[in-house]
């Protein structure tokens, strides 16, 4: 029998499908990593062993002993299971705490490509809906006006597409000003186009119309933590 404190605590039961695609470099020297996240790869393993696989893992370990390893790699900062895209990764003691600290003050920019369901029809905006965590449906998020967190996206309509179904599709590019728990995908099922392909939040059909997330990191400016050089890290999006 659970005591009172461990009953209460949210249990995750999902169990990552294996995620065959590469762990990509994009960059390197003595201080960082800049790496492409692939769909489908978890950031950090999860507490099951089952969840061993994951970008921590594979730096530290080696991708199928073939990549270099890098058993020092810290994470200052991590990616949804199902987005892709442009990471970070601290080399070193010294890098670690000077990323860290770089991601608490928000002073790390980040930007995103997503296709959304629909036609969206400002060509920019802001939405400024407060998130909260659910208590009772983890790991879902809610948008709570009362006791959510100030939350802000900035976006911009990249273009407007039909599918050969005929259905409607808008590539959006985001800023996410704040930095909340799926921010971007339940930012984008409340203005009613959610991304599609994403599991958590959605309409009837946007799950359906795609078999990933559609939500990839495609670039990433902070200042490299020994030389205090402005960098810019971009990755291509695959969608």
């Amino acid at each position: 029998m659970p005591n009172q404190s461990q009953a209460t605590l949210p249990f995750d039961n999902f169990i990552a499908p294996r995620c065959k695609a590469p762990l990509e470099i994009l960059y390197r020297d003595d201080d960082i990593l800049l790496i492409n996240k692939p769909s489908g790869l978890l950031s950090l393993s999860g507490k099951n062993p089952l969840n061993r696989d994951s970008v921590h893992y594979r730096l530290v370990h080696g991708q199928a002993g073939v990549s270099p390893m890098f058993p020092e790699a810290k994470l200052p900062h991590r990616l949804d299971f199902g987005t892709s895209g442009i990471m970070v990764v601290a080399l070193t003691a010294m890098s670690a705490q000077h990323l860290n600290a770089q991601f608490q003050t928000h002073s790390v920019q980040k930007r995103y490509l997503a296709m959304l369901e629909g036609w969206v029809a400002q060509d920019r905006g802001e939405i400024s809906a407060a998130i909260a965590k659910s208590k009772t449906d983890f790991p879902l998020v809610k948008i709570c006006p009362s006791v959510g967190k100030s939350s802000l996206s900035e976006y911009v309509v990249i273009e407007r597409l039909v599918s050969s179904q005929q259905l409607r599709k808008s590539l959006v590019q985001f800023t996410p000003r704040t930095g909340r728990t799926h921010q971007l995908r339940i930012h984008s099922h409340s203005i009613g186009h959610p991304i599609l392909g994403c599991d958590l939040y959605k309409s009837k059909t946007s799950e359906q119309r795609a078999n990933r997330l559609l939500l990839h990191a495609s670039d990433l400016s902070f200042t490299h933590p020994r030389h205090g050089e402005a960098v810019h890290g971009y990755c291509p999006c695959p969608f």
